[in-house]
């Protein structure tokens, strides 16, 4: 039993890692001996499985489900369905639900078996000459399916249509079995079995296909500048638009690869991505039907916003859902989900859509799933529980699903603000000229939290182009940002009388310039999303310093750079609060343990031994020792002071224009 669990384990992996077929966690896999039957359990990913991510099935009990005689009324038989594959199991305790196409596995007689949504046979499976070219291909070597509900009706037309097969051929199993507008199942002895028959089954289809350049027309797409601006428009606002509430807006992530834009700017692209849903798979993560919009010229954001919106509203009273798919005309496709891991599937399963429909275009047309077909997927408790365990618990914490930028991120308290953050539930791209440590942190981030969660991001906060070019990244991925947190600065300490110039250039640049850029660039995408959802409140929050609120000696360029910070933010908080943008500062005590003090060679204590700036002291020890006694409460600063500080600012709706200091008490505010 051991060896066949492991077999099962190994050729689930497999296909389950490979896009081409199993995408979302989809697809499932079984073996079985004489009287069980191992079948994967709903909403586990194949491409993870491991021995516990299978439920044992009683064959005998499966067996006499088959023989039952259920309701009529589709609902009542779902349920009873249901409740006896339920009962099929031989360890309910476990409380794993099984597939639901587990009595279909049971059926097929063969060791094991995997049920695959393979591209390249969908583009036949989903074709409206679909069992033409079956039978062309493959005459009776793969045994065709109608299309029919799943469940308990899949399994007694296979059932039904096995046996004749069978009594045709004389054979045990076909090579392989299509189901029309689902998918591939391949059956087998061994994992050889299946793979053999697989490739030919995959041979066979690609030399006899053709492919164009433009499979839904001529193609036309935006120039790049036009491109840009609209996705910094249409994304954040996509995010406000379809929210829930105001204070947590989506994840919208966009592409425009060329299959992505060949749909949407094909001349046909609008009927064929209009006319209907191919899949279970597209209905469950994509909603079914996208929606379709189109740009106009030098439209104000304004209005593009109200134009969208009026597309929108009219999709989600006819449909019942709002939209996780949005193409926009010479544009491309804009998914969406709660987090970016919805989004993105979404994403992906669409662009597996839009492959299988220029397939079937190039087959002779496409065959999409008929109204009473798609409701039924729609209306299924078993597909709305796979969906429901598959995504898993998702984020949470005091700033879940929200969209953070942090600068300054590639160390010290960028870096651990960008990690609390993420703890906390929020998406987060983590910047800094620093690039190599700043994705090798995002990438241990998103390694714990899970796959977007964390990014990393080239930036020169002192360079508007960079900026610009930061945030664009930003709202591909995320659709644009709740938080920016401004956190990049450089200190060079020195007497005025002898400060270099270009020294005080590099400290002015980066401290007071590169914030004032980050939020120029920035206050447009939260402006949009403000014009989306009139009940939301983001947030700019800068990093300033306690040397922001008291001089500091023989270190004018900084503490001057600071003092300007928190000008620059009572202004930006007066200018932007129109646009529902809250502007605060904090301004923390000193970091000690951080790099900015503790780097052996350029940090502050090394500084400050340097320039004399503390008599008498022979140490870097002696300083340290000199600044903590300088605070009432004889610690420096931690990144979990500061922390609460930032969720304070979030959380406050009746906060802007402030400077907060976290200074252990020795800086206090008159």
């Amino acid at each position: 039993m051991t060896d066949l669990l492991n077999q099962l384990v190994s050729i689930s992996r497999h296909y389950g890692a490979q896009p081409q077929f199993v995408l979302a966690g989809g697809g499932n896999t079984s073996a079985k001996t004489k009287d069980r039957l191992f079948v994967k359990a709903s909403g586990t990913s194949l491409a993870t499985i491991d021995e516990g991510g299978f439920v044992e099935m009683n064959r005998a009990a499966l067996s006499d489900l088959l023989n039952s005689n259920l309701s009529a009324d589709a609902n009542q038989r779902e349920e009873q369905f249901k409740n006896a594959v339920l009962a099929s199991r031989v360890h309910p305790g476990k409380r794993q639900r099984p597939s639901v196409e587990a009595l279909l596995h049971d059926l097929i007689p063969t060791t094991f078996v995997v049920h695959s949504h393979a591209t390249l046979v969908n583009t036949i499976t989903c074709a409206s000459a679909g069992e033409t070219i079956t039978r062309k291909l493959f005459g009776d070597d793969v045994l065709w399916i109608p299309y029919v509900d799943p469940g308990f009706i899949l399994a007694k037309t296979l059932d039904s249509l096995l046996k004749s097969w069978q009594h045709k051929t004389g054979r045990k199993a076909p090579l392989a079995i299509f189901m029309a507008n689902h998918g591939l199942i391949v059956a087998g002895e061994s994992a050889d079995d299946i793979s053999l028959n697989t490739d030919r089954v995959l041979t066979t289809i690609r030399s006899n296909s053709s492919t164009s350049d433009a499979p839904f027309g001529a193609v036309a797409s935006l120039d790049t500048a036009r491109r840009r601006a609209a996705i910094n428009v249409v994304a954040p606002a996509l995010r406000g638009l379809l929210a829930t509430n105001s204070e947590t807006l989506k994840i919208v992530t966009f592409d425009d690869s060329p299959l992505a834009i060949a749909l949407a700017g094909g001349e046909n692209g609008k009927s064929i991505a209009l006319a209907g849903p191919l899949t279970p798979d597209q209905i469950v993560y994509c909603q079914g039907f996208p929606a379709w919009f189109e740009l106009e010229d030098a439209e104000p954001d304004m209005q593009l916003v109200a134009r969208l919106r009026s597309t929108l509203e009219p999709h989600k009273l006819q449909r019942r859902f709002a939209p996780n798919v949005v193409v926009v005309k010479g544009l491309g496709v804009f998914a969406i989900g709660d987090d970016f891991a919805a989004a993105d599937t979404a994403r992906q399963v669409y662009l597996d859509a839009i492959s299988v429909m220029a397939g079937a275009v190039g087959s002779g047309g496409v065959s999409y799933l008929t109204r009473e077909q798609y409701e039924f997927i729609e209306n299924w408790e078993v597909e709305a529980y796979r969906k429901r365990i598959s995504a898993g618990a998702g984020s949470s914490g005091r700033v879940r699903s929200k969209v953070a930028l942090v600068t300054g991120a590639a160390q010290g308290f960028g870096y651990e603000i960008s990690a609390d953050l993420v703890a906390q539930g929020a998406h987060v791209i983590l910047t800094d000229m620093n690039i190599e440590k700043c994705r090798e942190g995002a990438n241990g981030l998103a390694a714990k939290a899970g796959k977007g969660r964390a990014i990393g991001i080239a930036i020169d906060v002192t360079d508007g182009a960079s900026v610009d070019a930061a945030i664009h990244q930003t709202v591909r991925t995320f659709g644009g940002l709740d938080v920016l947190v401004s956190s990049a600065g450089v200190l060079k300490a020195g007497s005025v009388k002898t400060l270099a110039e270009r020294d005080f250039d590099f400290v002015t640049a980066v401290n007071y310039k590169g914030y004032f850029v980050c939020v120029q660039k920035v206050a447009p995408v939260l402006a949009v999303q403000r014009l989306a959802e009139p009940g939301y409140w983001s947030d700019i929050i800068q990093i300033n310093s306690k040397s922001g609120l008291q001089g500091s000696n023989k270190n004018g360029a900084y503490a001057g750079s600071k003092f300007g910070g928190i000008g620059l933010t009572q202004s930006f908080a007066l200018e932007l609060v129109e646009d529902g943008i809250k502007v605060n500062c904090i301004c923390p005590g000193n970091f000690f343990d951080g790099p900015l003090w503790s780097d052996p060679k350029t940090g502050l204590f090394v500084q400050y031994l340097t320039s004399g700036k503390v008599p008498g002291a022979k140490t870097v020890d002696d300083v340290k020792r000199f600044y903590e006694a300088k605070v009432p409460m004889l610690r420096g600063c931690r990144t979990t002071d500061v922390m609460k500080a930032i969720y304070y600012l979030i959380d406050q709706k009746y906060e802007t224009g402030q400077a907060v200091p976290v200074s252990g008490g020795q800086v206090m505010l008159k």
